[in-house]
């Protein structure tokens, strides 16, 4: 994730980060820019339709489209930062209830060495596995109604987060089988094990679910045709200058569409995705200092 500092403008105006939606919609936006100039070309120089005002009227079109078009794009970016805000949730509840364990571990049971150090080193653990886990593309594709059987070569570990909340789960248990622990500490315990698996779970939902294909196609192409159609309806009142202005309208409606894409699944490597492998860091330092 990109750390900056949110009043310097000028930094954010003239430098291109590697993340920047200009170097990646560069060739679109040269090839929006020659279709501009050719439609133009051809009704200002060939095409006798100046006064034709059923084109002229395409401007109204537009306008109307334009509105829709950008009651479509703020409910994708919402939905998108939603997706993302919630996996920066998930994980903020892991690195308290990470803590919260070590604090009540550290409380029953001080004395205990081999507990402490045991679980020094899996609570710690739980957070690194999650992290590589919700990168695999195993893990994106488990509710795909097609077949990868390419993903077994790739991936033939199992679940990992489980098996390591299932370790911490039985030394509990042993625990209270050797009466080191209350039935009531137990609980207590156990209280906290649930929430590791349950933001297992959540952060698993988000990766493996994403916006509707329909919907994410559909949005796609209502802005593609939208700014294809732009210059048959603005050229007569631009004239060439409907170029910059096409490149610029596809500049902005494709970067939204590509912010969104990046932002709704949080758990990847871009450069704006939650850095979980730094917060999975945090949870090892932090729990190195309580236990």
């Amino acid at each position: 994730m990109i750390t900056y500092n949110p009043k310097d403008w000028f930094t954010f105006i003239f430098r291109l980060h590697k993340s920047d939606t200009i170097r990646k919609l560069l060739p679109m936006i040269i090839a929006m820019g020659i279709y501009g100039w050719l439609i133009a070309y051809l009704e200002l120089e060939y095409w006798d339709i100046a006064d034709n005002g059923y084109v002229k009227n395409l401007t109204l079109l537009h306008n109307l489209l334009g509105f829709v078009l950008s009651l479509l794009l703020v409910f994708r970016t919402n939905t998108a930062y939603d997706r993302w805000w919630e996996g920066r949730k998930l994980w903020g509840h892991l690195v308290n209830n990470s803590r919260n364990l070590a604090m009540k571990i550290k409380s029953i049971v001080p004395d205990d060495e081999d507990t402490l150090r045991f679980f020094k080193r899996v609570i710690p653990l739980f957070a690194a596995m999650l992290a590589k886990h919700l990168q695999t593309e195993k893990t994106r594709l488990a509710l795909d109604e097609n077949e990868h059987p390419e993903l077994k070569e790739l991936d033939r570990q199992k679940h990992i987060p489980n098996q390591v909340a299932l370790l911490m789960m039985q030394k509990a248990m042993s625990l209270y089988n050797e009466n080191k622990i209350t039935g009531d500490q137990l609980i207590i315990i156990n209280a906290e094990l649930q929430s590791f698996t349950d933001s297992c779970g959540a952060c698993e939902r988000i990766r493996n679910t994403p916006i509707p294909f329909s919907y994410s196609v559909f949005l796609k192409k209502f802005i593609f045709f939208y700014i294809m159609t732009l210059p048959f309806g603005f050229v007569f009142s631009l004239g060439y200058y409907i170029i910059p202005v096409v490149c610029f309208i596809f500049y902005v409606l494709a970067s939204l569409e590509l912010i969104a894409e990046e932002i709704e699944d949080p758990f990847g490597k871009d450069s704006n995705d939650l850095p979980t492998e730094k917060i999975a860091a945090n949870i090892k330092l932090h729990i190195g200092e309580i236990l």
